[in-house]
């Protein structure tokens, strides 16, 4: 079976995991990082728990940006979100990955970022597990690119809506998610 056009012959793999493992649909509404409400919870950590299952979504990714053009050094975002899929993207890659704190980090290099130390024209791939409004990764995009290096492209493994792809096309970036909600099945977070 071939892929459909603009996805990894991966695809389908990881999107099994997505959806079988990382989406849950509850009775009760629960509140998302946006302050939304919603049934739908995405647990995109526990769908790549393993090794085998961080693997297939890693290559998913890693062959989605060759698909796109997103040519990088480096993958990484906002920790906890991001950190399993740009360590899985590393890995299957070859290419280096960070960490962008929360928090400044108050001793030793006093740095917010973690992992191979990005350069002036680096380039970087940004990663997240679930994004709703790519509010998080907008605060990893403006650290990486306060130390000069610069952003090839944001691609989370789900994106519940059309806002953080609006936020990044208005930063020129390109933005594709692994896995959307119109794949999933599920309502998108409103731009509120």
């Amino acid at each position: 079976m071939s892929a459909a056009p603009g996805r990894p012959a991966t695809w389908q793999a990881a999107f099994d995991l997505i959806a079988t493992r990382g989406h849950e649909r509850r009775e009760e509404p629960f509140k998302l990082a946006s302050g939304q409400l919603s049934h739908d919870y995405i647990d995109g950590k526990f769908a790549i728990d393993t090794g085998e299952r961080l693997t297939v979504v890693s290559r998913a990714v890693a062959e989605l940006a060759e698909l796109h053009g997103i040519d990088f050094d480096a993958v990484g975002g906002l920790t906890m979100g991001a950190d399993p899929l740009a360590h899985g993207v590393a890995m299957v890659t070859g290419k280096a990955w960070f960490s962008v704190r929360k928090e400044q980090k108050q001793r030793g290099r006093e740095q917010w970022i973690e992992g191979t130390r990005l350069q002036p024209g680096t380039r970087v791939l940004l990663v997240d597990d679930v994004i709703s409004t790519g509010g998080s990764t907008e605060i990893a995009f403006d650290r990486v690119t306060a130390v000069g290096a610069v952003v090839a492209g944001v691609i989370p493994m789900v994106d519940r809506g059309d806002i953080a792809a609006k936020r990044f096309a208005a930063r020129d970036v390109p933005f594709v998610a692994l896995v959307t909600y119109r794949d999933l099945g599920i309502e998108p977070v409103q731009d509120v």
